[in-house]
């Protein structure tokens, strides 16, 4: 792909003129983890009030329901969206039909690496949790606390699971998390660590095209030129949309806020967005 012209917009006011389907990302676009982005409540609500499909699409490691009931606590309205796509949904769900078929073996040793003891990834599914990379038989990394321990802390748990070569899913490819420290390494940044160690790595969310696919199914199949996919990260959001053959937004106010030169970054990720907007607002 080579680049593009990028229309700045002042809000996402002209985007729900032109398109019918909004695919969403959460973390950086609505919100930061701990409060709604000025306007993005208002703006979620006026689209569903205007007749648009809304379908959230986060590289959360979470499942959908935890993911929408954040939302629910942090102040957005019941109904101001109509399905919520995870990458641990869709992980989840593979994982069960895996388990169903007899490709995945009862009592699997897992190795979770997530955040605040959250479990919800594997609820459900049959693994025996374990702490120990000595003795897993999958690694599922699904959030990262990179505020809270450094990446020595991770590569001494994975070390032992990697020179096994034990197969490793992360349900969250995203390098940088946005927290109340700052940003910090996220889960995509420990699977590339897991990859450094020795082993291999299956990644589920964006820009990989299961997430796409699993969005645009829910949605009702419809003709991509009505969509567009809106985020805050050109490596996950722009580029997954580029891939899908989609039109993308990119919102400045999660990763990429106060970046002097944008287009050094899409040309260094080979993903140009149609759209810039400073936040997702009405104005």
């Amino acid at each position: 792909m080579s680049a593009k012209k990028v229309v700045r917009l002042d809000g996402i006011g002209p985007l729900a003129e032109r398109y019918e389907v909004f695919l969403l990302d959460q973390f950086g676009v609505l919100h930061d983890g701990s409060a709604p982005y000025p306007g993005a409540v208002a703006a979620l609500s006026a689209l569903k009030r205007a007749g648009k499909t809304v379908v959230l699409i986060s590289n959360s490691g979470k499942r959908a329901r935890p993911n929408e009931d954040r939302l629910l606590k942090l102040g957005f309205a019941a109904g101001s969206w109509d399905h919520f796509v995870s990458s641990g949904e869709v992980a989840w769900r593979s994982f069960h039909e895996m388990a169903a078929t007899g490709a995945l073996q009862p009592r699997t040793n897992c190795l979770l690496i997530s955040r605040d003891d959250d479990r919800s990834a594997i609820e459900g599914l049959p693994f025996v949790l374990t702490e120990a990379g000595e003795d897993a038989e999958l690694v599922l990394i699904s959030a990262s606390e990179g505020d809270r321990h450094d990446l020595d802390h991770y590569r001494r748990l994975l070390a032992p699971a990697a020179a096994r070569q034990v197969p490793c899913f992360c349900t969250n490819p995203d390098r940088i998390m946005l927290t109340a420290v700052g940003p910090r390494f996220g889960a995509g940044e420990i699977a590339d660590l897991y990859e450094n160690l020795g082993g291999n790595v299956t990644r589920i969310g964006k820009p990989y095209p299961a997430i796409y696919d699993a969005a645009l199914a829910i949605a009702g199949k419809p003709d991509r030129g009505t969509v567009v996919c809106v985020g805050d990260s050109v490596e996950h959001d722009i580029a997954g949309g580029n891939g899908a053959g989609i039109a993308t937004a990119l919102v400045l106010s999660g990763i990429l806020a106060d970046t002097p030169n944008l287009s050094v970054v899409f040309d260094e990720e080979k993903a140009w967005p149609d759209y810039v907007t400073a936040s997702f607002s009405l104005r």
